[in-house]
């Protein structure tokens, strides 16, 4: 039954239907509802109607009410023109539905055109109080970045810690029910694990599906120290592929091994604002690794934004960081074709219960990211600035930054430095956390020992400097204990010559 104030709402929202927008974290609402409930509709059900318009691929709204210090109590429901979309009573001010996940209690699918309504129910309100509500609706045409959580975790700046390539049972990861057989792993025992290592962000990265966001957006808000990232591997038969940031369906089904296959998901992903990383291309495929490495041919620049570098599961099998079968060679081509493409690692865990000493456990390697805050937009910004380190065995406290000085201009990873012929240029290199090892600058692929230097526990390692020759170049460092093994690797700092 309508109830006059539904029927006035509906009323003046035909007289006054605003243009749609898309729907971001600082725009204005599409659509605000307001209205008043009172002691006639104690006990009742009211609609509160608005037009959905068509191709709107996210759903958001912010819905609060005065009247709460008199006892007034509002519960709230969704339907669409179609179903019932969900209910979550008096417990939330924020809910959010797209095609493929929603807040818990509400129902992702298609979002139908149509006249749609908020259910308000008042179990409460007394004798003579009034009620006023305002429902903001914001709307997402286009889809973009997605965050679970609606606030960074961390507002601030600073180095954070996280595995950017995970497995729960919503494709291949396992772990071990009460019985101690092996099962497809729920997605919270995966969380669990990214946080029991002390991970400040963790992205899961199921297998093409999009079946994980929803159980991610129900976690975020259990696990709110550690930030979870919408992540995806993008599975074809010509190589695997991390997208980050969107959760939107990507066709993957690529026919064959060329850009005009691929870009149909890597120009998608663009311009939604995520990320694409290019993973394990090292690795063999055929029978032994079905599609693993990477075939596909004639990508542009920019088709790219990063490369995973250090594979956990490679690392397992391999027993080192720095195998053939890593991902170096390609990042290296990589770069020496001019392109700035940032290297990270991932464990690649397809078992979450997996001991945390071993290679390709949750955090082995951890991907070091410096963020302009903790949240996935800020990840995204970090990962493209390229101040980026990778932590092979994912040890806290271990940290490596390199800077460039000419002059009086400085560089730090992820940043060209503009440097003259001839110009002399000082490195800067910080390593924490590591004794007895050696720095070892990489200058384009090259790791030459005339740029190699002891860690020493009282002060910096001292690099022999290095001179412009009015060519790009790139230089990254990295660091090796003294056996030799890998620990950490950076990104590199850019050089052009100067105008």
């Amino acid at each position: 039954m309508r109830t006059p104030l539904a029927a006035f709402l509906a009323a003046s929202l035909l007289l006054a239907a605003p243009a749609l927008a898309q729907a971001g974290p600082e725009e204005a609402p599409w659509q605000v509802l307001k209205g008043e409930l009172t002691r006639e509709h104690f006990e009742k059900y009211t609609e509160v109607p608005f037009d959905l318009p068509e191709g709107v691929k996210r759903i958001t709204i912010r819905f609060s009410y005065a009247g709460k210090e008199q006892k007034s109590v509002i519960d709230l429901a969704l339907r669409d023109p179609q179903r019932f979309r969900g209910a979550s009573g008096g417990t939330r001010n924020r809910l959010t539905l797209s095609t493929e996940e929603a807040t818990p209690g509400y129902l992702p699918g298609p979002l139908p055109a149509g006249r749609w309504a908020l259910i308000l129910g008042v179990p409460n309100i007394r004798p003579g109080a009034r009620a006023p509500f305002e429902a903001q609706i914001f709307l997402e045409r286009a889809a973009q970045v997605t965050e679970f959580a609606d606030t960074p975790i961390v507002a601030k700046a600073g180095w954070y810690r996280g595995d950017l390539h995970m497995h729960s049972g919503d494709s291949d990861g396992r772990c071990k029910a009460q019985s101690g057989v092996s099962i497809p792993c729920p997605v919270y025992r995966t969380v669990e694990a990214a946080a029991s290592r002390g991970l400040d962000f963790m992205a899961l990265t199921d297998h093409n599906t999009t079946a994980h966001y929803n159980a991610m957006r129900e976690l975020q808000g259990a696990f709110d120290r550690m930030l979870l990232v919408p992540g995806r591997e993008i599975t074809t038969f010509w190589g695997h592929s991390n997208v980050f940031g969107p959760t939107d369906f990507l066709d993957y089904r690529m026919t064959g091994p060329n850009w005009d296959q691929a870009r149909k998901w890597i120009d998608a992903v663009h311009a939604e604002g995520g990320i694409v990383s290019i993973n394990h291309p090292g690795a063999p495929s055929g029978e032994m690794c079905m599609g693993c490495g990477w075939r596909v041919d004639g990508l542009p620049d920019g088709a790219i934004d990063a490369v995973e570098v250090v594979n956990g599961g490679t690392m397992r099998e391999t027993r080192a960081a720095d195998s053939a079968l890593q991902g170096f060679a390609y990042w290296t081509s990589q770069l020496n074709a001019g392109r700035h493409v940032t290297a990270i690692g991932g464990s690649d865990s397809h078992e979450a219960d997996r001991p945390a000493n071993e290679p390709g456990a949750v955090g082995s390697p951890t991907t070091v990211i410096y963020m302009p805050e903790l949240s996935v937009r800020g990840m995204l910004a970090g990962i493209r600035s390229g101040r980026v380190f990778i932590d092979v065995e994912g040890v806290k406290g271990r940290f490596l930054e390199l800077s460039a000085l000419a002059g009086d201009r400085r560089a730090v990873m992820g940043e060209t430095l503009p440097v003259r012929r001839g110009t002399s240029v000082r490195f800067t290199v910080d390593v924490q956390g590591v004794t007895n090892g050696t720095v070892q600058l990489v200058i384009d692929g090259k790791a030459e020992p005339a740029y190699r230097a002891a860690i020493e526990a009282d002060r910096a390692p001292v690099l022999a400097p290095w001179r412009g020759d009015g060519r790009a170049h790139w230089v990254r460092a990295e660091v090796r204990d003294g056996t030799g093994r890998l620990l950490l690797i950076g990104n590199p700092v850019y050089f052009v010559q100067a105008e």
